[in-house]
């Protein structure tokens, strides 16, 4: 029996992120192409293969002992045709990162527009989640993650500043108005903008740091955002006077050095290692990636 591989892909999106919208993002196709596609496989094969509901989709038996076959099957058709790669003059195709929306505002700018001018035939996609994610089954090359976040069995590359520091500050207006703590435990008393994971939880208390002596705080404030895309509206509310934003020390630098943030407690901003790039380690590295990686690590300290 002939099945066209174009399907067999199709069916494996879909089962991987277990529905056809999130299937067609990874795929790079629409939901009715990957749900045709699906269709066609299942009638030429005569059996079922994914369970559908208004809610979910889930693989049938033999859907998923078709997955657990394909898998390395179709990793080695992915090598076979990347293998291809090494009688070019230079690495071609795409290469698909998942990072927090902080690698993709304070540590990819400053990688991102060199490395595309030194391999032109190099597709970059960036998808930013704040939730940790198995970066296979999201259809993902490689992801940017911090040390405490990396999944096991991974191979991780420093990328970006080797040191990174978290900051609060507020607007100078809101700190005349409420006063200027000078320990971290005042912080209680004041207005602070939080931010939650897309997941529903908190992020954690803040963190302070001094002379080794360490101080977690868990303020309260008016705002409360999800951690990513609204972060920055966090930083706009601070300029505004609301409260007390705490965030990356380099993203809240150019307000505070134009003036329309105030440093609060900079004595006690805690410092902690950078992120690193990370993929698999047991699967042939595609081309793209292989060279972001060789670029990444010939990038000066």
């Amino acid at each position: 029996m002939k099945v066209d591989l174009s399907d067999l892909n199709a069916f494996v999106a879909v089962a991987r992120a277990k529905g056809f919208r999130d299937g067609a993002r990874v795929h790079g196709s629409s939901a009715s192409g990957l749900s045709e596609a699906v269709r066609r496989l299942e009638t030429q094969l005569g059996i079922r293969l994914l369970n559908r509901t208004t809610r979910s989709v889930v693989p049938t038996e033999a859907g998923a002992h078709l997955l657990q076959r394909l898998g390395p099957a179709l990793t080695e058709v992915e090598a076979a045709i990347d293998g291809v790669n090494g009688f070019r003059d230079s690495p071609a195709g795409l290469l698909r990162l998942n990072v927090p929306v902080s690698a993709a505002r304070l540590v990819l700018p400053g990688i991102v527009p060199r490395f595309l001018a030194a391999y032109p035939e190099v597709r970059l996609e960036v998808i930013t989640e704040e939730s940790f994610v198995d970066i296979l089954a999201s259809g993902c090359d490689a992801g940017i993650r911090y040390e405490e976040r990396l999944e096991q069995d991974m191979i991780a590359v420093p990328i970006g500043p080797r040191v990174q520091s978290f900051a609060t500050a507020a607007a100078p207006a809101y700190l005349d108005r409420h006063g200027r703590p000078e320990h971290p435990r005042e912080l209680l008393g004041h207005a602070c903008l939080r931010g939650r994971f897309p997941s529903g939880t908190m992020i954690a208390p803040w963190e302070f740091e001094q002379e080794g002596e360490v101080v977690r705080v868990d303020p309260s404030g008016p705002l409360i955002v999800q951690a990513g895309g609204a972060t920055e509206l966090a930083v706009d509310i601070a300029i505004a006077g609301t409260g007390i934003v705490y965030l990356f020390e380099d993203w809240l630098r150019p307000h505070m050095e134009r003036g329309a943030l105030e440093p609060v407690l900079k004595s006690w901003w805690p410092r902690f290692s950078g992120p690193f790039l990370y993929y698999p380690g047991r699967r042939l590295v595609p081309a793209p990636l292989r060279a972001f990686v060789d670029f990444i690590k010939a990038q000066p300290e």
